[in-house]
């Protein structure tokens, strides 16, 4: 007895149906228009039967242009060697097992560059090409994480060389020379491969920070955080590092709404925006913590830190990247890592981070918190 693959009367075998019109797939409840990537589709004959709008915005070719054009004329595609894909890869002919070609980056007319994967699509295991279904996308998104991830690399390596040259450099000379040096000199060496190694602790943290911001991942532990006492905080271990204590003004507006956020997380927003400010800014340093309306639909009220300081401020063609990765401004120092964290952080616990000009003409942050509290007390 033999297996085949008919079917009951008048049921249609999908697999066998080609695609000749655009309209086909509606009957689908697929509108090829709506896809996010370029979909181009030919026929038995080689000649296109579907051109989406992906495909027209990527290649640039009107979809009027292309319907009814043999398939290698409508998309005209090289590699990256120079040699046309289509006489390359002979969709309707050579082996009768293929069932496609895996994405790989191929040249449109005019050098752009795309990712370009196709489908074969037969009646029957061996029979011949039906249809042949071609996807393409733009590479520049991904172009652009490429960079970014390059960036982030040159960034580390470097940020990671010179405190480790200098540990390097200050344990080989320690252990060479031990008995040559003083007491003092020794401190003054070991102090040094201390603070550099706290530098090296920085950045990992930092670079697991943006790991897990850019994957979905940052946890927040939420407990009552009093802001107030938060800030204070801060502006006392300045103080006691040497800065006036007028450098600061700290202003608090009563009553705050009762806050639930990661304290640890907190802190290092605060920290990071307080050190931009006494590093990079002049005057006084001020701090106002406010209720303001919450950032969620479903809360009254929320609390709002602003930090501003009285220096020069930030270029207003600046604003717009001022939380990108490896912002620095026209200071150097740092890795330009700790605004793009900041805003991670905030953005977790559900809130906002806005960047302006001060009322003093230097820059301006303003963070704003939901009172995000737990379901049991609300």
């Amino acid at each position: 007895m033999s297996v085949g693959t008919s079917s009951a009367p008048g049921a249609r075998d999908v697999r066998q149906t080609p695609v000749s019109r655009p309209g086909d797939l509606a009957e689908l409840g697929i509108d090829p228009d709506q896809l996010p990537d370029g979909l181009v589709v030919a026929d038995e004959h080689g000649h296109v039967v579907c051109f989406n709008a992906a495909a027209e915005r990527i290649t640039a070719v009107p979809a009027a242009e292309a319907l009814g054009q043999p398939l290698e004329k409508a998309l005209p595609l090289e590699d990256l060697e120079g040699r046309r894909w289509w006489q390359l890869t002979d969709p309707y002919g050579g082996l009768a097992i293929r069932v496609g070609q895996p994405e790989r980056n191929l040249l449109l007319p005019g050098g752009r560059e795309v990712l370009v994967s196709a489908r074969y699509v037969r009646g029957e295991p061996t029979g011949p090409v039906r249809r042949v279904v071609v996807s393409l996308r733009d590479t520049e998104a991904r172009r652009r994480t490429e960079r970014s991830h390059a960036e982030l690399i040159a960034t580390v390596a470097h940020e990671l060389r010179s405190p480790l040259t200098s540990v390097k450099g200050f344990t080989a000379t320690l252990l060479a020379k031990w008995e040559r040096f003083t007491d003092d000199q020794k401190r003054l060496m070991l102090e040094t491969v201390d603070a550099d190694a706290d530098r090296v602790t920085r950045l990992i943290a930092e670079l697991l920070d943006i790991s897990r911001i850019d994957s979905g991942r940052l946890e927040v532990r939420r407990q009552p955080v009093d802001m107030g006492a938060a800030v204070g905080r801060h502006v006392q271990a300045y103080v006691a590092a040497g800065l006036p204590a007028d450098r600061f003004l700290l202003r608090l507006e009563q009553p705050l709404p009762a806050l639930w956020a990661d304290p640890d997380k907190i802190d290092q927003v605060l920290s990071n925006l307080l050190e931009n400010a006494v590093r990079h800014g002049e005057g006084t340093v001020t701090i106002d913590i406010t209720p303001t309306a919450s950032p969620r639909e479903d809360e009254d009220t929320g609390t709002s830190v602003t930090v501003s300081d009285e220096g020069a401020g930030i270029p207003e063609e600046s604003m717009n990247r001022v939380f990108t990765r490896f912002w620095r401004g026209s200071k150097r120092g740092g890795t330009g890592l700790g605004l793009y964290i900041v805003k991670g952080i905030v953005e977790a616990h559900g809130g906002t981070i806005t960047v302006g000009r001060a009322p003093g003409g230097g820059a301006e942050f303003r963070f704003t918190l939901p009172v995000s509290a737990p379901a049991y007390l609300t």
